[in-house]
């Protein structure tokens, strides 16, 4: 019982993290990478499709993307898609390949990509303790219903609340990083 609670707990706050690092890294800095494409879906033959599986995406220059379609019929289903994402930044179609010039960040646009990184990695940490919080309450249960004792009550406690601490500053790592990664000119 014990254990299968702390399994799921520790797969729980896992997935936060792992989501916490895709959603961090689909944040624009004044470098070009392919995770800001991440979460784009191109409308190809009436359905539609992650953008990662209809091109290559290579990066000349630090502040280049250059996208390669596998079908060129598609690359201006690929331009359309990346125009209307958002991204801050506008394709230009030379009948082969999509490239993406990266503006310059500001100072103040940095800021803000820093805000929404803390947000993220905020939100993250609310599912990491949001797991806690199940696992205790399933916890205090078992022991409430007699399946457990209070003394591995107790045990089991200090050991979700270690696990917490340990993914929490998995988040704060992965943060630090973005937050270098934005503040770098």
């Amino acid at each position: 019982m014990i254990a299968e609670t702390e399994k799921q707990a520790k797969q729980a706050m896992e997935a936060a993290v792992d989501y916490a690092r895709e959603d961090l890294a689909t944040i624009r800095t004044g470098r070009a990478h392919p995770a800001m494409f991440n979460k784009l879906t191109v409308e190809y033959y009436g359905a539609p499709t992650p953008l990662q599986q209809l091109a290559t995406f290579t990066a000349p220059d630090a502040r280049t993307m250059l996208i390669t379609p596998f079908d060129r019929s598609s690359i201006n289903a690929i331009e359309k898609a990346i125009r209307d994402a958002d991204l801050g930044v506008n394709p230009s179609n030379d009948g082969n390949s999509i490239r993406c010039v990266m503006p310059a960040l500001t100072e103040e646009r940095r800021k803000e990509y820093t805000k929404l990184a803390k947000q993220k990695a905020e939100d993250a940490r609310i599912v990491v303790r949001n797991a806690r919080r199940h696992a205790m309450d399933a916890l205090k249960k078992a022991e409430k219903d007699g399946e457990i004792s209070e003394d591995d009550l107790s045990r089991a406690e200090k050991s979700i609340d270690a696990t917490t601490k340990k993914f929490v500053e998995q988040i704060d790592d992965v943060l630090k990083v973005k937050e270098k990664e934005l503040l770098e000119v």
